[in-house]
């Protein structure tokens, strides 16, 4: 049996994932109340051990004394200030440095395995290195994969950095793919009025939307449905086709879907369901808590549970 612990753990798609792979989650720990309350909604059988406080709050040894072996440390340190999605803005180095949190853990709970998960722009902190050093020092061999879940039969292109750590054997050097096909954004968008439409052209629409529709009008040619790209920046026009996996779901509202209807162009928001589906998800996940708004946040911040599956499977059946 593999014992884990998950460390900024969100609501809880690194644990879902290990689940799926056969670990058993004993706990977990993240600052977010409604992260927490979501966490305890999926994992019942940790609730009694999922802690809701700033990891540098904590003493790691307390949990050790409590939960006993500990097998597995998932952990998700702060991601927003290593993100491109930050643009310019003043980056946190306190933020940052909760990478750190990572190995006063690991010296309590002293894991034979820990996987870290973060954004592939942690690998240009100029203290990546120090920090991979230091797991080095407490006996981990490492090695660090940068995947996409669209690999994984996640019907998203979502890039993440994955440090895997082992105290006796180096984790493999590939990550078995699930398909060599990709799943479409078509395959959760729904189209049959689920979920209400609105005219495209409402006098409250912004200008830059009504270009990237026409964009994508242009380039398609025909009455087909396609996606908006509504918040944040986008080099491909704005726009894409649902025969390809969804471009990354961030923390807020990001992507609108766009179709023909009584000889209009109407459209709306993914909704939540749809975003579940999108980061890999099963139906069975509860999202019962927070608004709207908090549910898309922590599906942003959530680590796809397929990927998650196929790296801790690796590990397990080493």
């Amino acid at each position: 049996m593999c014992r884990a612990f998950d460390l900024f753990s969100g609501a809880g798609g690194s644990s879902w994932g290990a689940r799926m792979a056969g670990a058993t989650i004993l706990g977990a720990l993240d600052m977010d109340p409604t992260a927490v309350a979501t966490f305890r909604d999926n994992f019942p059988e940790a609730a009694a051990h999922v802690y809701e406080s700033p990891a540098e709050k904590i003493d790691p040894q307390e949990i050790a004394d409590e939960l006993g072996e500990i097998d597995l440390l998932l952990a998700s340190p702060e991601c927003t200030n290593h993100s491109c999605a930050k643009g310019n803005g003043q980056r946190s180095e306190d933020s940052r440095m909760t990478a750190f949190q990572v190995t006063r853990f690991a010296d309590a709970l002293k894991p034979r395995w820990i996987i870290v998960e973060n954004v592939l722009q942690m690998a240009s902190w100029p203290k990546y290195p120090t920090f991979l050093n230091a797991l080095r020092r407490r006996g981990f061999k490492l090695r660090e994969y940068k995947l996409n879940a669209a690999d994984f039969s996640v019907p998203q292109s979502r890039r993440r950095l994955f440090i895997v750590c082992d105290r006796d054997t180096r984790p493999a050097e590939e990550i078995h793919r699930v398909s060599n096909s990709r799943l479409g954004a078509g395959s959760f968008v729904n189209l049959d009025g689920a979920f209400a439409f609105s005219s495209l052209r409402s006098p409250r629409r912004a200008l830059a939307t009504l270009e990237r529709a026409k964009r994508a009008r242009q380039q398609l040619g025909d009455r087909s449905p396609f996606l908006l790209v509504y918040y944040g920046s986008d080099a491909a026009g704005g726009w894409q086709r649902l025969n390809v996996p969804l471009r990354t779901v961030t923390t807020l509202d990001r992507f609108a879907v766009v179709k023909w209807e009584d000889n209009q162009e109407v459209m709306r928001m993914l909704q939540v369901p749809e975003l579940k589906v999108a980061m890999g998800f099963e139906e069975s996940f509860k999202l019962n808590f927070g608004t709207r708004r908090d549910k898309v946040r922590l599906l942003g911040n959530a680590v796809c549970p397929p990927l998650m599956k196929a790296l801790v499977h690796g590990l397990l059946t080493r």
